[in-house]
């Protein structure tokens, strides 16, 4: 390969296998920190569709894979693969516009959930970001996106217009719902394996909800399944503007001594209402009041800025950690898949593990399928985030890990590409989508990239002989 023909057609860093800087960049800035030992031959850091459509043609002629980096957040870490050319889109972390009489935005892949907010809000506008504060927008799109106020304003991808892509040819072209709508369809939902590379999304912008309140509840360990049978059968009936949430987690200090018995494992309920006013805020939160047993402690309708949701949130998922997770899609009560993992909790290695499951409200739960290729609509989602920070600790945390999501097993509809592990079980890929979603997105490929360019779901995993 004549690396410096790269390097001339790039204005951004391309670094081969070799290099002084290489591990840092093909490794650096992940957020697991359980790093694989698969790396690639380049790494190509772009600035602009200009050094893609280079690095794409590139590889295309030196019968080199491509895998895509779009900020490094999936736990499963499918952007490295054994061999072939990473490109990296972390340079590429624009605003373009804002329109907020006809409420659009434009912005590049690497943008968080977090900064999208604070560049909307103060102008009385908000999108369907998710919940973690640092993740990048490339990603979430591609994986569908588990978003705020999901029940009113769907997922993330449902509030997409349009894309700009890089074509597995070199071609930079737009796709929407009447333009090159295969590409459209398949960039909502396909995560990893979308062969292409978005440069640009097209967003629809929603009003700012005027009264965010939040509520939270504090539950002994053995309560869980109790309370989880309850939510369950109470959320066709709670407004669908409220995000109703069900963990185990470790208990707050001031709680510690309430849950010692239980390796200070309790259940926690969270209630978040998306509304105009705070008296439709507090009337929507109110059913949580009145819960089968008594919680150990509580707060009710809290006002809250989305600023503030996302301090909550990232104080469950902290950067630097050591991770695994298995986000599953389900109809069954969770009270049912509470009672599953119960036994199993009190023996997580790891207190910085989280056990959640997302409890969809409204009557019109679960959704319809929607024409993209995002599959999974459930009444429930969630599972276990294992987290934990020393490499010591590795393999009793994955054996911890693989027991929760055994004893889920039997409960779930899908999997959620974008927090699943795809590597190891690569069944979870196909099951994350419908029979009929999965074919198309294969022929699609077929179609679009017959050369296989980009690496799919399963390929340059296997070491390379």
């Amino acid at each position: 390969m004549k690396i410096d023909v790269l390097k001339a057609a790039c204005k951004g860093t391309v670094v081969a296998a070799g290099d002084a800087d290489f591990l840092d960049a093909a490794r650096g800035g992940l957020w697991n920190r359980l790093v694989p030992d698969r790396l690639p031959d380049i790494v190509v850091k772009v600035v602009d569709e200009d050094d893609i459509i280079a690095a794409v043609n590139f590889a295309r002629e030196a019968g080199l894979k491509v895998a895509v980096r779009g900020g490094g957040h999936n736990w499963a870490q499918p952007t490295l693969r054994h061999g072939g050319m990473l490109i990296d889109l972390q340079k590429l972390t624009r605003v373009i516009s804002i329109d907020v009489e006809a409420r659009r935005a434009v912005i590049q892949p690497i943008i968080s959930n977090r900064d999208i907010q604070k560049a909307l809000n103060p102008l009385g506008l908000a999108f369907p970001t998710g919940h973690c504060p640092e993740v990048k927008a490339s990603g979430y799109f591609l994986s569908g996106g588990m978003a705020w106020n999901p029940t009113v304003w769907g997922s993330r991808a449902e509030s997409l217009e349009a894309i700009e892509l890089v074509t597995a040819a070199g071609e930079l072209i737009k796709a929407s719902e009447t333009e090159n709508a295969d590409y459209f369809w398949a960039a909502r939902g396909a995560g990893p394996g979308f062969f292409g590379i978005v440069t640009k999304y097209y967003l629809k912008l929603y009003p700012l909800p005027k009264a965010i309140h939040g509520s939270v509840y504090f539950y002994r360990l053995e309560d869980a399944p109790a309370i989880g049978t309850w939510l369950g059968d109470a959320a066709p009936r709670i407004a669908p503007s409220v995000e109703l949430s069900q963990f185990i987690v470790q208990a707050p200090a001031e709680l510690k001594a309430a849950a010692s018995a239980d390796n200070g494992w309790l259940c926690m309920v969270t209630g978040s209402a998306f509304e105009d006013t705070p008296e439709a805020a507090r009337a929507a939160l109110r059913p949580l009041e009145d819960g089968p047993i008594a919680p150990i402690a509580s707060t009710f309708a809290t006002p809250m800025t989305f600023e503030q949701l996302f301090d909550a949130s990232g104080a469950l998922w902290p950067e630097g950690l050591r991770s695994r997770v298995e986000a599953t899609f389900s109809d069954h009560s969770p009270g049912e898949m509470m009672k599953a993992v119960l036994p199993l909790v009190q023996k997580a290695p790891s207190p910085m593990s989280v056990f959640l499951f997302t409890i969809f409200c409204g009557p019109n739960v679960p959704a319809p399928q929607k024409n993209m290729a995002l599959s999974m609509h459930s009444k429930v989602y969630g599972g276990p985030w294992t987290m934990w920070w020393d490499a010591k600790d590795d393999d009793a945390n994955a054996d911890w890990h693989r027991a929760m999501t055994a004893a889920l097993r039997p409960f779930n509809l899908g999997y959620y590409v974008g927090e699943a592990n795809t590597v190891e079980r690569p069944a979870t890929a196909v099951e994350a989508f419908s029979p009929e979603k999965w074919q198309r997105l294969c022929e699609l490929r077929d179609k679009y990239d017959p050369d296989r360019l980009f690496f799919d779901y399963f390929d340059g995993f296997a070491a390379r002989g």
